[in-house]
């Protein structure tokens, strides 16, 4: 796999059949190691290990509707309320954030309405808070650090 611009983190991998599996703290089980997981794995650990989200309150790949359409998120960060705090959508180290990207982001968080957004290949990150009245993306230098228990 691919090194990333994101601290490394011990990982237990196995094999099943052909398929790479890596641990998955939040779903509890292993799952197939692609590209795209690599990335969401690192960044997991990071939001709980750098930046003290606890663990509980991190969901992955939960479906939301929008438009009819079912949509699915690949990291949503809830707060203490339960409300969706920060939303991270995530691609492999060999795909390059779009606009595109930030479309679909953008689309799934008209439903979820999460003040922060965050793209990230794990190469490069990017990250907005989201004024929901005046409809704009003030871009951030950092994933803020979690303020709530």
């Amino acid at each position: 796999m691919d090194a990333l611009n994101l601290p490394p983190f011990e990982y237990k991998i196995t094999k099943s059949g052909a398929n790479n599996l890596i641990f998955d703290i939040i779903r509890r089980k292993y799952v197939v190691l692609t590209p795209e997981e690599w990335v969401r794995q690192h960044v997991v650990h990071y939001l709980i290990n750098s930046l003290a989200y606890p663990k509980s309150l991190l969901s992955l790949e939960r479906g939301a509707d929008y438009n009819k359409l079912q949509k699915r998120s690949d990291l949503c960060v809830y707060n203490t309320t339960g409300k969706p705090h920060l939303l991270v959508e995530c691609k492999a180290a060999h795909i390059p954030i779009t606009q595109e990207v930030v479309k679909q982001v953008s689309i799934y968080n008209q439903t979820l309405q999460a003040p922060y957004l965050v793209i990230t290949n794990g190469l490069q990150h990017y990250c907005w808070q989201v004024d929901f009245e005046t409809r704009q993306f003030l871009p951030l230098q950092e994933i803020p650090a979690c303020n709530f228990g």
